[in-house]
């Protein structure tokens, strides 16, 4: 009995282990159909794309730059293909030994490998990092033979961003570089598709005209897909898109143009704009001194960014757009016609200027201090009254001269196509309790008085003055300055114009006061002889406050300290094909070193005279008003990152061969 209990306890035991190993065969089954219905069915497409991702690699193909040309289609900005040695480190166990290997093979100089330390820096460790552009043949040819031994060595063909003309409108160009961390936390605002269209570009326009159209200049990313094995080597080419070029973009620059005044400048500071008055094209934008974009392009050394960064001339500031002045004695065409406008005086209104003004126990001088008699409206501009100027201001009041200034753009962003430009300063109160903590806040009446003849807080851009000016000329109308002509095939874009309300008698008056400048008045010597009537102003802003009771000796000054010579001007009179405003910095009068620029800019532009070599070399000294010597057509002048060409002179025809006398 107790043996036939045994045995059925153990078949018992015998029958559960079965059922039990048989349940955890049958779970185990469950759970790898469970798996593989979770893998091939739900995942399937998932898992599927992911298996293709192991096979096939897509490389963006990063789109040729758009080239840039200046108005008549000369080159300013294009591409060359070079061959660029590239390193990616990720690839490499030492990379300091294999940059000694390099520079065995080929030369390496300090320079380059600064540069390609300071780009590592803002790259991942895949990404390439140039280390030299533009290897020659025989370079190439020893990279070639020995790179097999250098892993993670690439000699890549790539376009390079060249500046054919040199530092030649720098500033107007900007320039293009590796896009940085900085570069790269910015771009997160950018949509996906931006953003896409962005992989396997190494470059993005950092100033000017390449910052302000990198999205038009960029193009469209391609793509190449191709089959890759295990290793990771490629077996095949599946698909190929090929990359759309940037767009080309006309400037309306005239680049000749640009270089003469450039030239005319020398050594001295200073900034010019030139505008078409009806169409707001900007015929040159001029800032001195100036840059060489190419040195940004592989990225800038150490020594050149020191000098350009830490130089006292400030090359890297954009002085036409972001360099602001007052504008001293231009600003009393544009208060000679609020006065007419606002009925506080009359053309033939005469104030009595006896050489200065007081205000309570404040004598505000004219400069050096002489008085002219009675003053009309037509007297004040060609002599440059200070006195008219400093009494209207007082009547007129400070909010009065703002909202009057205010829409020919002082003060206020003028809208040109290139991003960045800088405001200036068109005070009222409001303004100086925002600039200025506790009393120092409050507005006095001396204020205003100086704002009359342009100084004062008044601190405006050259390109804010051109587009006044321009507004002047163009009946007025204000116009918004643009430097892109065209996109591609098409015609950029451009702003209907403001009128601004300006009665035409009134113009009439302001601008035969700006005609009496240059004919009668302070520009007389600059425009002796010219062939047309041009309208302009003179113009010398203190560059630091001389006290009222010193008498301003520019000798005695430091260079610095200086007055600013100024000019507006727009010719021909009657039918204004071209508007300026010119600073020359610390060169004291407007008539003797500014005006003589805006000379040789109308003679170029009306006739077609490219100015002779003694007669630059004249101007460049502070030393030439009307021209001198022999111009040369403007037709047989050619830029050069060197200077301007002139074409060589025709030999003289040969006299006729004498006839045998019989």
């Amino acid at each position: 009995m107790s043996l036939l209990r045994n045995i059925e306890l153990d078949l018992h035991r015998f029958q559960v282990r079965v059922w039990v190993a048989g349940g955890l065969v049958l779970l185990g089954l469950g759970l790898i159909f469970a798996r593989a219905f979770y893998l091939q069915v739900l995942r399937h497409e998932t898992l599927q794309a992911q298996a293709e991702g192991n096979r096939i690699a897509v490389q963006p193909i990063t789109p040729r730059r758009g080239d840039i040309l200046d108005r008549h289609g000369i080159t300013l900005a294009r591409n060359d293909k070079a061959f660029v040695l590239e390193l990616v480190r990720s690839e490499i166990d030492d990379v300091p030994a294999t940059l000694r290997a390099l520079g065995k093979i080929i030369e390496i100089s300090d320079n380059d490998l600064k540069r390609f330390e300071r780009q590592a820096k803002d790259l991942r460790a895949h990404d390439p990092v140039a280390l030299r552009a533009d290897l020659n043949p025989t370079e190439l040819a020893r990279i070639s033979a020995r790179q097999f031994e250098l892993p993670g060595v690439y000699v890549q063909t790539r376009y390079v961003r060249r500046y054919p003309l040199g530092q030649v409108a720098g500033h107007s160009l900007g320039y293009i570089g590796r896009i940085s961390a900085r570069d790269r936390d910015s771009m997160r605002e950018w949509d996906e598709e931006t953003l896409a269209n962005y992989r396997g570009t190494q470059e993005i326009g950092k100033r000017g005209i390449e910052y302000s159209y990198e999205q038009v200049l960029h193009g469209t990313t391609g793509f190449l897909r191709m089959e890759t094995a295990a290793d990771g080597t490629t077996t095949r080419e599946l698909e190929r898109v090929s990359p759309r070029p940037g767009q080309t973009l006309t400037l309306s620059l005239d680049i000749k143009l640009q270089q003469l005044i450039e030239q005319l400048f020398g050594k001295r500071r200073g900034a010019l704009v030139a505008i078409e008055p009806q169409s707001g094209e900007v015929l040159a934008m001029v800032s001195m001194p100036n840059f060489d974009p190419n040195l940004f392009i592989d990225g800038i050394d150490v020594d050149n960014w020191k000098r350009l960064n830490e130089s006292i001339d400030r090359p890297l500031l954009n002085r036409a757009v972001n360099g602001t002045y007052p504008p001293g004695s231009t600003y009393k065409p544009f208060m000679a016609l609020l006065a007419l406008q606002s009925g506080a005086r009359g053309p033939d209104t005469r104030i009595q200027d006896p050489g200065f003004w007081m205000l309570g126990n404040h004598r505000f001088r004219s400069h050096g201090d002489a008085g002219l008699g009675a003053v009309d409206l037509y007297t004040s501009i060609v002599k440059s009254s200070n006195v008219y100027y400093y009494s209207l201001a007082y009547e007129l009041g400070v909010e009065a001269i703002h909202d009057f200034m205010a829409p020919f753009s002082f003060g206020q962003p003028t809208g040109i196509d290139i991003t960045g430009e800088s405001l200036g300063v068109l005070p009222n109160k409001a303004w100086k309790l925002q600039a200025f903590k506790g009393k120092r806040g409050n507005w006095v009446p001396g204020d205003t008085v100086s704002l009359g003849i342009g100084q004062g807080f008044n601190n405006f851009t050259m390109l804010q003055l051109a587009t006044a000016t321009a507004a002047l000329a163009n009946g007025g109308q204000r116009i918004t300055p643009h430097l892109v002509r065209q996109i591609g095939d098409a015609a950029a874009p451009t702003a209907p114009p403001t009128p601004l309300g300006l009665n035409p008698k009134h113009l009439q008056l302001v601008t035969r006061a700006m005609v009496g400048v240059s004919e009668q008045g302070t520009s007389r010597g600059a425009f002796a002889g010219a062939a047309y009537l041009s309208a302009g102003k003179t113009g010398t802003a203190q560059a630091v406050t001389i006290a009222q009771s010193d008498r301003y000796d520019a000798d005695r000054l430091a260079e610095r300290k200086r007055d600013h010579s100024l000019y507006i001007a727009f010719a021909p009179a009657d039918k204004p094909q071209v508007a300026l405003a010119v600073i020359v910095e610390n060169a004291g009068f407007g008539s003797t070193s500014a005006a003589p620029i805006a000379r040789r800019v109308f003679d170029y532009v009306l006739l077609g005279h490219y100015p002779s070599p003694e007669d630059i070399r004249a101007v460049q000294r502070g030393e030439g008003l009307a021209p001198i010597g022999l111009p040369t057509p403007v037709a047989e002048v050619s830029v050069s990152a060197d200077g301007p060409v002139r074409a060589a002179p025709a030999p003289a025809a040969s006299p006729p061969a004498a006839t045998p006398q019989k």
